[in-house]
């Protein structure tokens, strides 16, 4: 018997691996089970759902350069290929949350009021806070004595 695409099948589980499991088919072929084929529901361990010598229908998905692709999902009746439903819980009204306010007095943006309006204002506003973290960062190096070269340990 030829095996074609979407041909139902019995064989057996002849070897498992963590990605999927190999079945022996009819006519001395084997096919495999990707575990995501395996069953409707997320699958951790493969050896939860099969085992060694175990008799399993599939369904054929794909013919490729001797390889056949096969599904036990899909070889399952209509209702039970559907995931399973999970535990609705019961509708709450709708809350808003709290507004988010800025952990201590620093202030992450400016308030909307006084933002600049235009993309050049807002680069200079940005170069000009740029230059005064830079000078700020100087000073402070400068009277602690470090330099960038120095005699090693960090002094001038």
């Amino acid at each position: 018997m030829a095996i074609e695409v979407g041909m139902i099948l019995e064989g057996k589980v002849s070897g498992i691996t963590k990605f999927g499991a190999f079945v022996d088919l009819p006519d001395s072929q084997t096919g495999m089970v990707h575990i995501s084929e395996v069953a409707p529901t997320f699958i951790n361990e493969i050896t939860d759902y099969v085992k060694l010598g175990q008799t399993v229908t599939v369904k054929v998905m794909s013919l490729n350069d001797g390889k056949i692709s096969l599904s036990m999902k899909q070889a399952l009746p209509k209702e039970q290929q559907k995931k399973p439903q999970k535990q609705s819980r019961p509708k709450q009204p709708y809350k808003p949350a709290p507004p988010v306010t800025s952990p201590g007095s620093y202030e992450w943006q400016s308030s909307r009021k006084n933002s600049p309006s235009s993309f050049e204002d807002m680069m200079s506003k940005f170069k000009q806070t740029s230059e005064d973290k830079m000078s700020d960062l100087k000073r402070g190096g400068e009277s602690r004595g470090y330099s960038r070269r120095g005699n090693g340990n960090g002094r001038k």
